[in-house]
């Protein structure tokens, strides 16, 4: 491997080798070089190690980038490794993400997953919506009014809240992609929110109840039955979308950290109503189930788009709600109607506690979880019994703990 003092001249008097390529290495500037092909082909490059592995980073051709321009490259490389970067595989993956798709997808699998607990919520939303719309067109092909397009269709549909939660994660991945070289704009610049946010404080009567419950009879049998199990649970819509068979144990039901929001794995007790749901979704099968409770009827993976049948019970229900309304409503309903504490109730969303108290608190509160949830499905079953002649609702399915 011979070495030089870089510079126009010596760089110019370099021959192409008979056979085979040849590398010579700047004398000034240690793992800087030039590679030589037979065919007078001349490469800048860095070497380096990452993690102990030896690293060859192309940094471009010879003329077409100078000799000034490489030096300065080869500069800010050999600086990114000693932060402890890998240029040469964060280049590779730079020219993998061409489309919108390859690009969110090095976002989810490099950014997301590693320092975001709430990925899932990410991900789903590109499932639902970017995905759709973005993911065979270049990253740079995406324009200002594409993105405004998009968000007034979602807005239409009547989820404006999830219009603004797709342009917090589109505006996101595209700053990633700025940070790591692989995009230069953010056509999200200059978009506002499409919809002004407040706090909810909807609580559905025991009317709205019903009615939305009847609304439900004409869903298909495993939609139906994760909406009966945020009454049932009152958790939320992305971690009963995950359930899993191997996750209940008889009449508990144990979340991993995984699909929370808080990343903390959370025990819910499973009241009669929900215990007798899950048997008649296993069916006569006497082998213990595996997989998602409710998988998508076409392709892999768990049911997570339901805005869909959102808009078909608010039509047909007449009820103005959205999914997370019901999750609300349980834990409104179990303070307000049955007088359980706030704290139990607390404990039932899986909310996190802040301060002394929760340090030293370390009492699990199985039972009160178990109690609070056994009396809220009996007073849904009262609720739904004791609806409005000619209303037909069909009440929960086994009302007393089965033994």
């Amino acid at each position: 491997m011979p070495r030089l003092r870089f510079t126009v001249r010596s760089i110019d008097a370099i021959r192409a080798p008979s056979k085979g390529q040849v590398d010579y290495w700047d004398s000034t500037t240690p793992g800087f070089g030039l590679r030589v092909t037979t065919q007078g082909r001349k490469s800048w490059v860095v070497m380096y190690r990452h993690e102990g592995i030896k690293r060859r980073l192309t940094l471009g051709t010879y003329p077409a980038m100078s000799l000034a321009s490489s030096r300065e490259a080869a500069a800010d490389a050999i600086r990114a490794v000693a932060h402890g970067s890998d240029p040469a595989s964060e280049k590779s993956a730079r020219r993998k993400a061409e489309t919108f798709g390859e690009l969110a997808e090095e976002y989810i699998e490099r950014y997301a997953k590693p320092r975001k607990r709430s990925w899932l919520k990410d991900r789903q939303t590109l499932d639902r919506d970017l995905l759709p719309a973005f993911k065979n067109r270049k990253a740079t092909d995406v324009r200002r009014r594409d993105i405004i397009k998009l968000l007034d269709g979602i807005v239409e549909r009547g989820a404006p809240i999830q219009a603004n939660r797709t342009l917090e994660i589109i505006r996101k991945i595209f700053n990633w992609g700025i940070s790591q070289e692989i995009v230069d704009v953010n056509p999200c610049q200059m978009i506002d929110r499409p919809a002004q946010e407040n706090p909810r404080e909807r609580v559905l009567t025991d009317d709205e109840i019903c009615a939305v419950w009847k609304a439900l009879e004409r869903e298909p049998e495993l939609m139906r039955a994760m909406f009966h199990m945020r009454f049932f649970t009152a958790q939320r819509g992305g971690e009963i979308s995950h359930m899993r068979w191997q996750d209940i144990d008889g009449d508990w039901w144990t979340i991993p950290g995984e699909f929370t929001k808080n990343g903390l794995a959370h025990r819910v007790p499973l009241s009669p109503p929900a215990v007798n749901l899950l048997k008649e979704i296993k069916g006569d099968n006497e082998d213990v189930p595996t997989g998602w409770v409710f998988p998508r009827p076409k392709g892999a993976g768990p049911i997570t788009v339901v805005w869909k049948t959102a808009q078909r019970l608010r039509t047909r229900s007449g009820i103005e709600f959205v999914p997370h309304d019901l999750r609300r409503t349980v834990a409104s309903r179990m303070t307000g109607d049955l007088g359980i504490s706030r704290l139990v109730v607390s404990k039932i969303l899986n909310h996190v506690e802040s301060g002394i108290t929760a340090v030293y608190d370390r009492h699990s509160y199985n039972p009160e979880k178990r109690q609070a949830l056994d009396a809220w499905g009996r007073r849904l079953d009262e609720i739904l019994n004791g609806a409005s002649p000619g209303a037909n609702v069909v009440p929960l399915v086994g009302a007393s703990r089965p033994a």
